[in-house]
């Protein structure tokens, strides 16, 4: 049986990211990127799928906890003959993965079961696997596919049993045992073994020294910090790009067909993330995304997408991978992502929004940052009527989505600042009639006034989470009595046990069948849109709810279902945590320039 997404931490290298369970197994791993094929992939399917295990034999009452503010994981097991600490991590070392696991005896003799079992291409190929020496004369485990290699090193090495590497061993209070795998290209020579100790004090040192860059000194600043963590950890330290999550195929619905593979860079999360980014303090991740983005979509601006792969390629490709029984039985798993082509306006709004905020930073922009800027803009001012399938990636019909074009106005607003309050060139006047004009149409014709609320698209009633960014994007204030109709039409019709739905999917809107369960991102959301509206007291009811349900190690999925009370979705998300992080500045900026308010 699975384990529940919330036993589930995270480790990362700014490169990739493994996924650990509180019984010991690494069941995700893709390498050497995010977006790479898994060569662990039980998450999916079952260990034999692949896994990494060191734990106990017998059960065991399982802790863990980051050491201090770092994705170095301490996992202590205690059981009815002793206690142990296995500590993970993967450590940040340019052009290498590695993930590594010590295990320390603690207290009397705990019997460990060890398994090793490698499949290639997403759990589906077993490698070539046999033992030899490295350079150094230290016997390994290699296990080789095609282009592909992983080595096993420690102190003591699995035994080959019917298609796995598994063995048990004692360990006593005193012990130390070190293991590592190392990925590298199958063509090139076996990388020396790392300086454990010190790329282990190098990781703690660098990832500490830039939580402790945080400007934020508000409220719930621990699971703001761990947040900005986990930004930092999708980051790809190489390229710049931003993934949405490092796993696919995680359900919306257990058991049901909306599972979607979210390791590539959208724009809009990661134009989000890069705002979260800036909000703390974190100026200079500017320069690696902008540097990025101008690479990712630079060409003719009508080809522009809503995602790029980690290195900024294009093609992604949606298949189905029918080898795999999909995480409790959810099916199909996916890989690929066949929104890649879908038409969502609003994206160059948050793209022009992050670029806009920089600007504010002290960002400089370049001759070709802005040229690109001001092309994309211009082309959007040929199209920006034209429906689409908004931020949600309806795979139903296009329709003119509210929020669209709310970010449609964004994008001309934000242009019209860059030549206004920054001296840069552009169409200002031609902006300038599209914004108005934009403007009219979303009062005109995405406001009900019957209900007294903004709608999810102009041929509906219905309303949408997203409609909950207005203020924060500075359409209308947060105050404004069509904003406050909103707030109270999402609490009619989108609340599920005090969470919120992204939009009810029993009106049919996005094409697909089943159900989904709150979306974390969009909770976050209604504590932002609080906080505008003057409601601190339900603010900070709400964001006390939301930091409650991050997993024992801080950590968030992309849904959560309040009726079984679990996680659900990919894991960890960008999207759940950059909310998180600006529901904590939105609540902290209000509460301190309100009147006759104090913060708590």
């Amino acid at each position: 049986m699975a384990l529940l997404i919330e036993d589930y931490a995270v480790l990362g290298d700014l490169g990739t990211a493994a996924l650990v369970g509180l019984n010991g197994s690494v069941d995700w791993l893709c390498l050497p990127r995010y977006d790479s094929p898994a060569c662990f992939a039980a998450l999916l399917g079952t260990p034999a799928n692949g896994r990494w295990l060191l734990a106990p034999v017998a059960g065991a009452t399982t802790t863990r906890r980051y050491v201090g503010d770092t994705f170095v994981l301490e996992t202590t097991h205690r059981t009815a003959d002793g206690t142990i600490r296995v500590t993970d991590w993967m450590p940040l070392a340019d052009d290498r993965a590695d993930v590594v696991r010590r295990v320390e005896g603690v207290a009397g003799t705990v019997r460990v079961r060890h398994e090793w079992i490698v499949r290639l291409s997403y759990g589906k190929i077993r490698p070539w696997v046999s033992r030899r020496h490295d350079s150094e004369g230290r016997e390994l485990i290699s296990a080789i596919a095609g282009p592909d290699m992983l080595v096993l090193r420690g102190p003591r090495l699995p035994q080959a049993n019917e298609g796995i590497h598994c063995e048990e061993f004692d360990v006593h209070e005193g012990d130390e045992l070190t293991f590592s795998t190392t990925w590298f290209k199958s063509h090139q020579p076996i990388p020396p073994m790392l300086d454990r100790d010190r790329h282990l004090h190098e990781t703690v040192r660098a990832t500490e020294e830039w939580a402790g860059r945080c400007t934020h000194t508000g409220p719930y600043r621990d699971a703001l910090v761990r947040s900005l963590l986990v930004l930092r950890l999708l980051t790809h330290g190489g390229t710049g790009g931003i993934a949405a999550a490092p796993t696919t195929s995680l359900p919306e619905e257990f058991g049901g067909s909306r599972n979607w593979d979210y390791r590539f860079c959208w724009l809009r999360d990661a134009s989000l993330t890069l705002e979260a980014l800036l909000t703390a303090g974190y100026e200079e991740e500017t320069l690696l995304w902008r540097d990025w983005l101008l690479r990712a979509i630079a060409g003719d601006p009508k080809d522009l997408q809503i995602m790029y792969a980690v290195d900024g390629a294009r093609d992604l490709p949606e298949r189905e991978l029918d080898h795999l029984p999909g995480y409790a039985d959810s099916r199909p798993v996916r890989i690929g992502n066949g929104a890649v082509c879908q038409r969502q306006t609003d994206v160059l709004g948050e793209v022009m929004a992050a670029m806009e905020l920089g600007r504010r930073a002290g960002l400089e922009e370049t001759h070709d940052s802005w040229a690109l800027q001001r092309a994309l803009v211009d082309e959007l001012a040929e199209h920006w009527d034209e429906p689409d399938n908004g931020l949600w990636e309806i795979r139903g019909p296009q329709r003119h989505f509210t929020h669209s074009r709310i970010m449609v106005w964004v994008a001309f607003d934000r242009a019209i600042s860059a030549v206004e309050d920054h001296g840069l060139e552009g169409s200002v006047d031609r902006w300038r009639e599209i914004r108005d004009k934009v403007r009219d149409e979303i009062l005109q014709q995405g406001y009900d006034a019957e209900r007294q609320t903004f709608v999810q698209h102009y041929d509906t009633s219905e309303v949408d989470a997203s409609l909950l960014l207005i203020p924060a994007v500075g359409f209308l204030p947060g105050d404004d009595p069509r904003f406050l109709g909103t707030i109270r039409a999402v609490e009619q019709d989108l609340l599920r046990d005090g969470l919120v739905l992204r939009y009810r999917t029993a009106a049919g809107v996005d094409g697909l069948p089943g159900d989904e369960h709150p979306f974390l991102a969009c909770s976050f959301w209604l504590v932002s849109a609080y906080a505008f509206a003057g409601r601190f007291d339900d603010a900070r009811a709400l964001m006390d709810r939301l930091v409650g349900l991050t997993n024992d190690v801080g950590l968030l999925s992309e849904e959560y279902d309040p009726v079984e009370r679990r996680m659900v979705g990919n894991f960890p998300q960008a999207f759940s945590h950059l909310a998180l992080v600006g529901a904590a500045f939105h609540l902290d900026r209000g509460e301190k320039t309100a009147p006759g308010q104090t913060a708590g």
